[in-house]
């Protein structure tokens, strides 16, 4: 299939250009992932030299379709997603609809037996980040110890008990996992880090800003990569300078620069009770920078920069036709004044907790939103017409005022187009607000690729 004079269809081509003009790349790929019936459940094929995925906490498959553009030889072969908020359960509802109920779970992965989870050459998921989210203060971030932060130990418990332990991770989460919580910055993260060695891998990772490599929303976001100590890759012969700045998986598939070529090293000791309770308590505190490396529990870190000269996409560039667009998404003249007034900069009184009055300030937001410029973040709130100060709005060429719709909202996030329909546009909204951009993924699955077969 082409769109526009390139191949999607190809895997492993380090050519592909992610930043061909998303609509056309989402209304393309949209024909690749095919609503399956209710009764599909044809079992995914795999053959010699495929890398077998298992996608835990799912989501709608951000994971799985990034993988699979980036190559055939990706299969996943067992999934799960739950969420325990609600009774109906969209997302794994979504995802089964897409790529068949053969292999997908849904079920509280507390209670699922690892011995029911198939073998697996990769193990990749956005593990639930509630408690660490931008959307909540880190003075309250829960962490680790929060009522969701305790799923990463079902990602433990999953691979400690394989019986054959997966070759590759692949993690994504949010960017405050590196300083959680604001008690003892970094226990969180130094609590994986020291988990995922135990269990016998090299761990790299970076925090990357989608819009900083051309697509189309500033979405900031950690991603992890592990490999198993006794593998190819963690064997490779380089420093571990260079395998963050230029020879690791992230600076293959995201170059970076950096100012300061001094790499920071630190040992993270204990049992991890010890490191839980001690990371960071006393002394000088070790500081995890946006990019790093760890191999046998030591920590090789530094702070980089984006080196990215390509094509960049604008928040303009997603726009479906105004023809497309229904009226529910257009703002009233009576409501714009609320929209005006969300939008602004003031100064406004409140009481904490203990009763205490201060005065809260907050700056002005661009209203409209630029449309020659990446979007900003889109967060779970996104959908429905109350005004708010965190919803975008755009200014429509015959000068209306118009929410984004839940296709517009799907392309910010690299998903083919439709992808999320059969929810309500409300939780579409939600649904692509706890989402990934599919493109990073995508680009860190051709580099896999290329190294791991």
């Amino acid at each position: 299939m082409s769109v526009k004079g390139y191949t999607i269809t190809e895997e492993d081509s380090a050519q592909f250009l992610l930043c061909e003009p998303i609509a056309d790349y989402c209304r393309a790929t949209r024909r690749q992932y095919v609503q399956c019936s209710l009764f599909d459940n044809e079992k995914v094929k795999t053959a010699e030299g495929d890398i077998r995925v298992v996608e835990l906490f799912a989501g709608v498959g951000g994971f799985r379709i990034g993988l699979e553009r980036a190559s055939k030889h990706y299969k996943t072969v067992w999934s799960n997603q739950w969420e325990p908020s609600t009774k109906r359960q969209d997302a794994s509802i979504i995802y089964a609809h897409r790529f068949g109920s053969e292999g997908h779970n849904n079920e509280d992965i507390n209670t699922v037996a690892t011995e029911d989870i198939p073998e697996c050459d990769m193990l990749v998921g956005g593990f639930p980040c509630q408690d660490y989210s931008v959307a909540t203060t880190l003075k309250r971030s829960g962490g680790i110890e929060g009522k969701k932060g305790v799923l990463w130990w079902q990602i433990y418990r999953i691979i400690d008990e394989m019986l054959v332990k997966p070759r590759l991770l692949f993690f994504e989460n949010v960017d405050r996992l590196l300083k959680s919580p604001a008690t003892q910055r970094g226990r969180d993260f130094a609590i994986m880090l020291a988990s995922l060695s135990d269990l016998g891998y090299d761990v790299e990772w970076r925090v990357i800003n989608a819009a900083e490599y051309g697509m189309p929303q500033r979405r900031r976001r950690t991603y992890i990569v592990g490999y198993r100590h006794d593998s190819e890759m963690a064997k490779e012969a380089t420093t571990p300078a260079d395998r963050i700045l230029s020879s690791g998986v992230f600076a293959r598939s995201f170059p970076v620069t950096t100012s300061s070529q001094k790499v920071t090293e630190f040992q993270i000791d204990g049992t991890l009770d010890i490191v839980s309770a001690e990371f960071n308590k006393s002394g000088r505190p070790h500081e995890f920078e946006n990019a790093g490396y760890m191999t046998a529990r030591k920590v090789y870190t530094v702070r980089t920069a984006a080196d990215y000269d390509g094509p960049y996409l604008t928040l303009g560039q997603i726009l479906q036709p105004e023809s497309e667009v229904d009226e529910a998404f257009y703002v009233s003249a009576d409501d714009l004044p609320k929209w005006q007034y969300q939008k602004s900069g003031k100064t406004l009184m409140r009481t904490n907790a203990d009763g205490f009055q201060y005065k809260y300030s907050e700056g002005g937001m661009a209203f409209p939103d630029y449309l020659d410029r990446p979007s900003r973040t889109i967060i779970t709130g996104e959908g429905g017409a109350a005004p708010s100060r965190f919803k975008h709005i755009v200014l429509t060429p015959d000068g209306r005022y118009r929410r984004l719709t839940p296709v517009e909202l799907e392309r910010l996030n690299m998903f083919p187009d439709g992808h999320t329909e059969g929810a309500s546009d409300l939780r579409r909204a939600f649904l692509m607000g706890n989402a990934l951009v599919t493109g990073i993924v995508e680009k860190v699955g051709i580099t896999l690729s290329s190294l791991a077969r």
